[in-house]
């Protein structure tokens, strides 16, 4: 029966950390080759190639990755031992990374991720950033997924998978109450789209977002156009100011759903030829993080709740 050495593997999770074979010797305080040989060892010993070189240093293979896990498991578990004879224990947690582009709704991701957030068994690690550099990490394994309201064409290099998760309506909403939608007698009528659009203000997502182009194509179309009060590619930031401003902005109500549920904006048309999709981007591998899973398993009804 084969065992493992887990003085390899300290080696191994050194320099894993450290990202560099000059520091991890440093901080070990043996020679670079006496440390490139062990873990060339352990290399052989698990069938996989830990590292693979990126300039001047080294970056983890999605073996790597997965061997990484479990040394952050295994080497924490002797402090939990000394944490347990103390009278102290953590719970063993599987961890989830991930990827949330900077302009997607934070309740979108708070309702998707909520049966991992409860969970006492889980670490979920969030990072935001673009697509580009997410997609970076996803590829470098520093990432198991990302979350985006764009899917990513895959090839056979990258082997990007998009996994429709949900389909949101998207509406205009505004202040309860904003002319020309009140008559006399203080008497509403429905708003009418896209005409009215040519009497108020509106905030809109930027031209980078497909919500953003599918608008202005049904409104080229009608030729209305509208006084654009603002552009934001940040959907959090798109909320304040529909909460601040007297326009009627271009949102999935998920985004203002708690402002809706109050009171301090008004949904004041749905756009039935306008959706938002959300989507998990993963990446082919051999050793998926079984978390994923569960996630793209989820239900989806299309529904924030």
């Amino acid at each position: 029966m084969l065992h493992l050495n887990y003085h390899h593997l300290r080696y191994f999770w050194a320099i894993a950390h450290e990202g560099n074979l000059t520091q991890a010797a440093e901080r070990l305080n043996v020679s670079q080759s006496a440390l490139s040989v062990q873990v060339k060892k352990l290399e052989d010993q698990l069938g996989h190639s830990l590292f693979e070189r990126q300039g001047r240093g080294l970056r983890l293979t999605e073996a790597g990755r997965i061997t990484l896990d479990y040394a952050d498991t295994i080497f924490q578990a002797g402090d939990e031992l000394l944490s347990t004879l103390a009278g102290q224990s953590d719970a063993e947690r599987q961890v989830l990374r991930v990827g949330a582009i900077t302009t997607l709704s934070r309740n979108f991701q708070l309702v998707l991720l909520r049966p991992l957030i409860v969970r006492l068994d889980v670490e979920l690690i969030m990072r935001s950033g673009t697509m580009r550099e997410l997609l970076a990490q996803l590829e470098a394994h520093a990432v198991d997924m990302v979350l985006s309201n764009r899917p990513v064409p895959g090839d056979v290099k990258t082997q990007w998978q998009s996994h429709l998760l949900q389909e949101q309506p998207v509406s205009l909403v505004g202040p309860p109450g904003m002319a020309p939608f009140v008559g006399a007698g203080e008497t509403k009528r429905a708003f009418r789209f896209p005409q009215d659009l040519a009497d108020v203000a509106v905030l809109l997502p930027s031209l980078e977002s497909d919500i953003r182009v599918a608008f202005d194509r049904a409104l080229e179309l009608a030729n209305v156009r509208p006084a654009i009060l603002a552009e934001v590619d940040d959907m959090a930031m798109l909320r304040l100011l529909a909460r601040e401003s007297e326009a009627v902005t271009l949102v999935p109500p998920v985004v203002v759903r708690d402002e809706l549920e109050s009171g301090v904006l008004v949904e004041y048309c749905q756009i039935p030829e306008i959706t938002e999709r959300f989507y998990a981007i993963t990446q082919t591998r051999r050793f998926p993080n079984p978390l994923v899973k569960d996630v793209l398993s989820m239900p989806t009804d299309g529904h924030e709740e």
